[in-house]
């Protein structure tokens, strides 16, 4: 297969599956309160301007209330017809779509599967197309780092080594090194067991890394998923997470969006992790191609030996660390416009 950007090509419908591993759209939407809801449809094409937001705000229609409106009632609140037609049929649509879970993924198969739909017919995530990750050099010294490898060791002290623990054991690691690096940088939000949802799939992710836009907007910069083991099957979900983030964000950006965009004015690129607090996984996922760093080993050992010599924990820590916060201050710092982030992934991953 060519190392080259390979575009993901979406499935044509979603289909119902057993047990929960689909809910409606309507089902995600009802939990948005006012904020949340208004935001969501700005970002849908219903022709929606600031008049009929104003409306919607003043009526405090939240996500519960949207599939119960009538054409009728949106009528009798200020709403012309046009836009009271729309939001009544886009509701419509919205229960009858059906999303898959994250989680639902578990298998080989559908890892194959959801690599196909990037154009690699092999279930190896070697075969994903490489990229070298930008680096942030770490200072040892640096108090984050510091208190990083601090808590590392009283972790390890008091929860024992990482050798058959669960998933949520790795994830107090997990979380320890994403939220020292979002400390480095700054001007940066972690939310654990973040809501998203895509044009397909929907769920809670461990960790979404947001860029704060204004006060009312945040933009998804990475995706993590813990793992206890198989971490390919965490990255067959990362990937699909990483992707519903991609859509998250193009729907944001719509309402700002220049209309003369010279490049794809869909365009969009978020980092992922998979890690199982010993092994750790990157993923370049852009609305084009996916990459990731499936051939270069990045490993911490979280053993009781650190406890009496943390020279090799501190090299590997600063080592996934670097990755980690350079992933971060590239997508944070550059411009949010669709042109700028091409060219930005373009840069990368020539970088062979």
């Amino acid at each position: 297969m060519s190392e080259t950007s390979t575009p993901y090509t979406p499935a044509s419908t979603s289909t119902t599956v057993a047990g929960n591993e689909t809910v409606s759209l309507a089902d995600e939407i009802k939990k948005y309160d006012t904020a949340k809801l208004i935001e969501y449809l700005q970002g849908q094409d219903l022709g929606l301007d600031e008049d009929d937001e104003k409306i919607l705000r003043k009526e405090k229609i939240k996500g519960q209330d949207f599939f119960d409106m009538t054409e009728e009632e949106y009528m009798q609140d200020g709403l012309a017809r046009g836009p009271a037609k729309r939001l009544v049929k886009f509701a419509k649509e919205c229960k009858d779509k059906k999303l898959r879970s994250f989680s639902s993924y578990k298998t080989k198969k559908d890892l194959s599967e959801v690599l196909e739909k990037y154009g690699i017919v092999s279930g190896d995530i070697t075969r994903i197309p490489q990229f070298i990750p930008p680096i942030h050099t770490i200072n040892e010294s640096a108090p984050e780092f510091k208190l990083c490898i601090d808590d590392i060791l009283r972790r390890i002290k008091n929860m024992g080594p990482v050798v058959d623990s669960n998933e949520a054991m790795r994830c107090e690691y997990i979380s320890t090194i994403l939220h020292t690096a979002v400390s480095i940088l700054g001007d940066l939000v972690i939310t654990p067991q973040a809501n998203i949802i895509g044009e397909e799939n929907t769920g809670r992710v461990d960790y979404a890394i947001k860029k704060i836009i204004s006060e009312m907007l945040e933009e998804i910069i990475c995706i993590t998923e813990g793992k206890q083991n198989q971490a390919t099957i965490g990255i067959c979900q990362n990937l699909l997470q990483c992707r519903s983030a991609c859509d998250m964000n193009i729907n944001m950006n719509k309402k700002k969006r220049k209309v003369d965009d010279a490049f794809d004015p869909d365009y969009d690129y978020v980092y992922g992790i998979v890690s199982t607090g010993t092994d750790w996984y990157f993923i370049l996922h852009s609305t084009e191609g996916i990459y990731s760093t499936s051939r270069t080993e990045y490993r911490i050992s979280l053993t009781e030996d650190a406890l009496k010599d943390d020279t090799e924990l501190r090299k590997n820590v600063k080592r996934v660390l670097e990755v980690i916060v350079g992933l971060l201050k590239d997508r944070a710092v550059g411009s949010e416009e669709p042109a700028t982030k091409k060219r930005r992934v373009e840069e990368i991953i020539k970088k062979k």
